[in-house]
């Protein structure tokens, strides 16, 4: 499949941004950012979530060999409780930007207006860009990962089979444990257990 950076032949050092973790209940929103080399393609990297878990390690490390810059920023829970997940992802994605010193810049449909910076959101943008596609491995990768450490430390809670994600398991320990300090308060189901706690204890 062709990718839409070769419709920019002449770009040096193209961008591409995208970011695992917008649904979850519990841990980071992981943004990332990959500039690859001019001309670049891999055969299997694709759209994260359509890869198997020992497909996107392996494009994971070819991903570190390959790329001539890759930027990532973990967005805390807290961050995303003050400011919203849409606006949170979205100043990581500026940040990665100007980082970055990308000559264009894609991201996975999100529109982003900077002085000076031509950035160009792709509906389903991991699908048409390997920059993106790569970026959302290295988010998925690096965000599944701190979710294993986080079921180490809070076993009962299941984050390495879950992610973090409202799963039946998963609100059921909420329900019996409690919430955690990873756990996004602004998020409805954590909001309701934290209000109904609040309520039962007055």
């Amino acid at each position: 499949m062709e990718r839409i950076e070769s419709n920019y032949p002449q770009v040096h050092r193209i961008l591409g941004i995208d970011e695992a973790g917008r649904g979850p209940l519990a841990g980071p929103c992981v943004v990332a950012g990959v500039i690859f080399p001019q001309g670049y393609d891999h055969p299997v990297i694709f759209d994260s979530k359509q890869l198997t878990a020992k497909q996107r390690l392996r494009c994971f490390d070819d991903i570190l060999k390959d790329a001539v810059w890759i930027g990532v920023i973990a967005v805390t829970p807290s961050q995303i409780d003050t400011k919203n997940i849409y606006q949170a992802t979205k100043d990581a994605n500026v940040q990665l930007i100007q980082l970055a010193k990308a000559d264009l810049v894609m991201t996975d449909a999100m529109p982003i207006h900077l002085p000076g910076v031509t950035v160009i959101d792709l509906i389903k943008g991991d699908t048409k860009s390997v920059a993106i596609a790569a970026a959302s491995i290295i988010a998925k990768v690096v965000r599944d990962d701190m979710m294993e450490n986080y079921d180490l430390q809070y076993p009962e809670y299941g984050f390495a089979q879950h992610k973090g994600y409202p799963t039946k398991a998963h609100l059921a320990a909420i329900e019996r444990y409690g919430v955690l300090p990873i756990h996004r308060r602004s998020y409805g189901p954590v909001r309701d257990h934290l209000q109904l706690n609040l309520f039962t204890e007055q």
